[in-house]
């Protein structure tokens, strides 16, 4: 089985996250640019975190024969955040660089004016970077937010099958399936989907233009739910080609429209910017 996670946040995981996706089938991922937990205060602070992004994550996933992309973006949460919003003004440079393979993630937290604009805006550089974009749906008010998401996108005029909207559940895909729209779910315990309720749903809309990921972060979450996914699937009786689009052509499809994805894990150089995951010497070998 081979996995494409297209949604998860390895600056929140450990090197032995890395291994054990490794060994579970994950051979490429996508890192969007997320909330951390703690305000951030200064746009400095932000370009440190892209930098990260596109430098030190890549480094690390080559170790295991991980393809890293990311994506870039002011999401949402900090929108609202008069601090931040000067954050658009250096997006372009980072939307330009290899292995950015969309803006994301975009859309609601809270619904608020502010966020408005900053969504428009970013669906704005989206198209001025030929990039798809990757969308946020808030964790309150999942139906509102759904339909108010789709009425934004609409008005900036960027084709559905550019988008990939995401965390949406049984409530909310119904009103997506038909839109021509990808749809995201993240199999994240407790608070979004698990592999048993992503089964019925892949039953009945079938496995086109969805993607599964793990979206796990700093929060309780597991890398390895893209696979209990696809074990989930194969135990229903969907056979390996549909196991396989799900997890694996789909995402490759979706990103694939930036021209920049690259299947091929940077190459596993000992050291990054003369850093190493390395820590002290290597153990001696047992007599």
């Amino acid at each position: 089985m081979r996995i494409f996670d297209p949604h998860i946040h390895m600056t929140s995981r450990t090197t032995d996250d890395y291994a054990a996706m490794a060994a579970a089938g994950v051979r490429a991922l996508v890192e969007p640019a997320f909330w951390l937990g703690q305000p951030r205060t200064s746009v400095g602070s932000f370009t440190d975190y892209f930098d990260s992004l596109i430098g030190w994550e890549p480094h690390r996933a080559a170790q295991f024969g991980i393809a890293h992309h990311a994506t870039i973006a002011l999401n949402p949460k900090e929108a609202n955040d008069p601090r931040c919003r000067d954050v658009l003004d250096v997006l372009p440079r980072y939307l330009a660089k290899d292995r950015v393979v969309a803006v994301g993630e975009v859309g609601y937290d809270s619904m608020t004016p502010e966020e408005d604009a900053v969504f428009a805006r970013q669906l704005q550089l989206a198209a001025e970077h030929d990039l798809p974009v990757l969308v946020h749906t808030p964790h309150r008010d999942k139906i509102g937010g759904t339909l108010r998401t789709l009425d934004v996108i609409r008005e900036s005029g960027i084709a559905p099958e550019r988008v990939l909207i995401d965390h949406l559940n049984e409530v909310t895909v119904e009103h997506v399936a038909d839109t021509g729209h990808w749809m995201g779910f993240s199999i994240y315990p407790d608070t979004k989907m698990d592999p048993r309720r992503m089964v019925l749903l892949l039953q009945r809309y079938g496995t086109g233009r969805v993607l599964v990921n793990s979206a796990a972060d700093w929060g309780r979450s597991d890398p390895l739910t893209t696979r209990r996914t696809g074990d989930a699937m194969a135990a229903a009786g969907f056979g390996p080609d549909a196991v396989d689009t799900v997890l694996w052509a789909n995402p490759v499809a979706f990103y694939g429209q930036s021209g920049r994805l690259d299947l091929d894990p940077a190459p596993a150089e000992p050291q990054f910017a003369g850093n190493t995951i390395q820590r002290g010497a290597p153990a001696s070998p047992e007599r």
